[in-house]
């Protein structure tokens, strides 16, 4: 490389001398920046010199600047060269290695299955609520025509809040279908689901799980409409070639209460509930239910029903034990 007058030689021994590319960044400022860079002044001063000066000096700063330029080029090929050596020689990153897929999250199956549900209910005209999980008294229980006597009023089936007077965990999402049916006229048709708590705890049942619970409302709504709506929407969710079979039962915000079966696809003599399981109460809806609410029995009817979504989900997958769910084993989630 030719050599440089001075103070461009002094420049030229730095560029060489470089040892990494923040070193010549800061070089290439110190020379070129736009208003304090050392050959970008100099040239500058071009203009106020005389013809003959600018005959010597013009060419030595063109010189120079190209000189500079193509050194400043050079070392950073060199740099940008050894460091790639020099990973290979270290071993410590291979650009070509196809690295092994990000696994991808998912929603739970239950909460995967609960918009499955509101997807299902909203084709047939069913509106979706929500409601608090912390209910009182009134809601959770008066409301419902649930008695003071009745087993859900006790301490061993039902959590309440302590410092919190007449209020519950609330044991089923009937709290919402009372609050809904007090701010909206009939005919209505709703759905709610949500968490609930009750005092139970084996391979069917949970001290909390998911419901799913439905209301419609109409003046000539009947036992017919209820076993329509609910055969449909289970077979849209689980199997279209679920069986199902009805059994009269009791509940007290219900005149006449249902219960729904649904028969277990796996291997009957492995599943703990045998040939058939429980997944749904229902029956049309209690006149004095419908009174609390503010809608006159006289004019209006419909029929209420309550699902267990863990339930339905242990049928749709031959799944043996419903705590699987809240487990948090990988093995088993990522199945779904």
């Amino acid at each position: 490389m030719p050599s440089l007058p001075p103070p461009w030689d002094d420049y030229l021994r730095r560029i060489e001398l470089a040892a990494s590319a923040q070193e010549l960044d800061a070089l290439e400022h110190e020379l070129f920046g736009r208003k304090a860079g050392a050959l970008t002044v100099a040239l500058g001063t071009l203009g106020a010199l005389s013809v003959d000066e600018k005959k010597v000096q013009g060419p030595l700063l063109n010189t120079a600047k190209q000189e500079l330029t193509n050194a400043l080029m050079s070392k950073r090929k060199n740099l940008s060269q050894t460091s790639w050596q020099s990973l290979e020689t270290d071993d410590t990153l291979d650009v070509s290695l196809d690295l092994p897929e990000k696994e991808h999250g998912h929603l739970h199956p239950i909460h995967e299955f609960m918009e499955k549900i509101e997807e299902v209910f909203g084709r047939m005209g069913f509106d979706s609520a929500r409601g608090p999980e912390i209910e009182s008294e009134e809601n959770n229980f008066n409301k419902l025509n649930i008695p003071a006597d009745h087993p859900a009023r006790d301490s061993q089936d039902t959590f309440w809040i302590s410092g919190m007077k007449d209020h519950v965990l609330r044991t089923h999402t009937s709290n919402v279908q009372i609050r809904y049916a007090q701010k909206h006229k009939p005919p209505f048709r709703m759905i709610c689901l949500g968490k609930v708590y009750r005092k139970d705890s084996d391979a069917t049942h949970s001290p909390m799980f998911h419901q799913l619970e439905g209301m419609m409302i109409g003046k000539d709504v009947s036992l017919a409409n209820m076993k329509a709506v609910m055969e449909t929407a289970v077979r849209e969710l689980i199997d279209h070639n679920a069986e199902f079979r009805w059994r009269t039962g009791f509940f007290p915000f219900v005149e006449p209460g249902l219960e729904m079966d649904m028969r277990w696809r796996g291997d009957e003599s492995k599943s703990r509930e045998g040939k058939w399981l429980e997944i749904c109460g229902c029956g049309m809806t209690h006149p004095n239910v419908l009174k609390n609410c503010g809608i006159d029995p006289n004019k209006w009817q419909g029929f209420a029903f309550g699902f267990g979504i863990e339930r339905m989900l242990m049928i749709k997958h031959q799944i043996p034990d419903l705590r699987l769910f809240y487990s948090g084993d990988l093995r088993f989630l990522k199945q779904f």
